[in-house]
């Protein structure tokens, strides 16, 4: 399938190399002290002209002495680290964003770094690497394979063998790498919608007790400036992209973000419009996870089908046949049409809001028990986990009926013996609506109870009474003084069941022997300030 082609944004990745042992750092510090400190040079790599600087910098690496703890001598008297920036020639690159910063630093087992109040503490070596360096990449807007191909060439005219970065080692990992695609303004309104992918992203979990998550939706710059979608994102931990993405491995953050500039810039320039993209997350790892730069490839497939996906969901032309469709070009993003990308997925992410809907209205529907219900209402009101024997005590119930209810649920909520929660957000919102909905109905059938009382203490007749009843029952005011016209307001908004409501109250209002008329041409009040007139609901019954 033929998409847009995504481009290269943030990247981050240690690389190690050990196949020449401490040489490359030795021959860093060779190349510093013979430039006087600095050196400055220019290489074309495919067709194109950068620029190479090496420097250098203070280091906190202990000292080893004459040589390291594995017999290598060690002639320098103080160590530094080296840093080699590597930029595209500014006749190229007018924006001057198209760069990486290679450190480097050395490596050996037991090594020590020197904190600020003198205390030492291990620097961390992998175990088998043995001696050799890291190179911590850093830069923007570069194809993430062309890191290694580029710290090569550079490292070749700042004078230093490039054999020494030929292969890094498998533990080299990955720590940030970002694609993206920028979108019209006028185009992306979908994207970060209340509705819109993002957003819905927040129901993308088995559970709200367990994994990460995280929604921003922030539309005011950092100089509190309105800009609707200015930064919107969803963060998901591994688990709860693999809700949308099956046989994606990687957590990610989708977002959808303006430039500073956005808001002061002609409608006309790149950073008047805003940038689809799908970042890395290294942080939400397992402790002992990491991804290596052997999984390159899958990573940037995940991410390039992340963006496709979420461009897809919101109904924006992915294949546009003209090439650029509702995509906006910049000095490294350049709208194509082409088959290197994988095929976006078709995200259902409303599978996980109605199965879990589905479930609440099993519930409800079937009817929970008087210990059920108690139980719902306690885990809303305490909004995280509590014990059975608190929700007894509570209640006054026997723990045992507690934990029974309980298992009678076991797809509304989570159970341990201690403790128990509902089993994610979203199930809690309906459960809390639901409650709200019980104690409203039970209000209001005290309230018509109250009210059909008053009505025969006043000496109204029975069916006279049905209608107040009838109001109180479905909130309703009535307001039927003699010289006006009578006005019904209901509490809520339009909804498909009022309709019934009211045609059910005209029955009621006949049944007492009252004009029809009158209740016809009533006039009918919403609690969000819409009117409407009683006869257009009895008209379509």
């Amino acid at each position: 399938m033929q998409t847009i082609r995504l481009a290269p944004h943030e990247f981050n990745a240690n690389l190690l190399f050990n196949d020449n042992g401490l040489a490359p750092f030795f021959g860093l510090d060779s190349v510093v002290k013979q430039a006087g400190g600095s050196r400055r040079e220019e290489f074309h790599a495919d067709g194109e002209q950068w620029v190479a600087r090496l420097s250098y910098q203070e280091s906190n690496i202990v000292h080893p002495g004459s040589q390291t703890p594995q017999g290598t001598g060690f002639r320098i008297e103080t160590i530094r680290e080296y840093r080699i920036k590597v930029m595209r020639h500014p006749s190229e690159d007018s924006v001057g964003e198209q760069d990486f910063t290679a450190h480097v630093a050395p490596r050996w087992p037991g090594m020590k770094g020197e904190k600020g109040d003198g205390t030492r503490v291990e620097i961390p070596v992998p175990d088998g690497f043995g001696e050799g360096i890291n190179v911590r990449v850093k830069g923007s807007n570069i194809a993430f394979e062309r890191y290694p191909k580029l710290l090569r060439r550079a490292a070749g005219v700042l004078g230093i063998a490039t054999r020494y970065f030929e292969d890094p080692h498998p533990y080299s990992n990955i720590q940030d790498a970002e694609r993206y695609a920028r979108v019209h303004s006028d185009a992306s309104g979908p994207v970060h919608a209340r509705d819109g992918p993002l957003a819905a992203m927040g129901h993308l979990l088995e559970s709200d007790r367990s994994g990460y998550r995280k929604v921003v939706q922030n539309d005011d710059d950092e100089h509190g400036r309105n800009l609707p979608g200015y930064y919107h994102t969803a963060t998901l931990d591994a688990g709860r992209v693999r809700e949308a993405f099956p046989d994606h491995a990687l957590p990610k953050e989708v977002k959808h973000y303006y430039a500073r500039e956005a808001v002061s810039v002609p409608d006309d320039h790149p950073l008047a419009h805003p940038k689809i993209g799908a970042s890395l997350q290294v942080s939400l790892l397992d402790r002992d996870e990491s991804v290596r730069w052997r999984d390159l490839d899958r990573l940037r497939r995940e991410l390039d089908q992340t963006v496709l996906s979420v461009l897809a969901d919101a109904g924006l032309d992915i294949a546009p046949s003209d090439g650029h469709g509702p995509f906006v070009a910049d000095a490294y993003f350049e709208p194509a049409v082409d088959q290197s990308g994988p095929d976006p997925i078709g995200l259902d992410l409303t599978r996980v809001e109605q199965s879990q809907e589905s479930v609440v209205v099993r519930h409800l529907a079937d009817g929970l028990s008087p210990v059920q219900w108690e139980a719902m209402e306690t885990l809303v009101t305490d909004g995280g986990q509590i014990a059975p024997v608190d929700i007894a005590d509570t209640h006054g119930r026997h723990v045992e009926s507690v934990r029974r209810a309980l298992r009678e649920m076991d797809d509304l909520v989570e159970r341990e013996y201690a403790s128990v929660s509902l089993r994610s957000e979203y199930v809690a919102e309906m459960v809390h609506a639901a409650v709200d909905e019980a104690r409203d109905s039970l209000e209001r059938a005290v309230d018509a109870t109250a009210k059909a009382m008053e009505a025969a203490e006043r000496g109204l007749n029975e069916t006279m009474s049905a209608f107040i009843a009838w109001a109180a029952r479905h909130g309703v005011d009535v307001d039927d003084a003699r010289e006006a016209r009578m006005t019904l307001r209901f509490k809520g908004t339009v909804a498909s069941n009022v309709g019934e409501s009211i045609r059910e109250g005209f029955r009621v209002w006949k049944d007492a022997g009252m004009p029809e008329q009158r209740y016809r041409e009533a006039q009918v009040r919403f609690g969000d300030g819409s009117i409407s007139d009683a006869w257009r609901f009895l008209n379509t019954g």
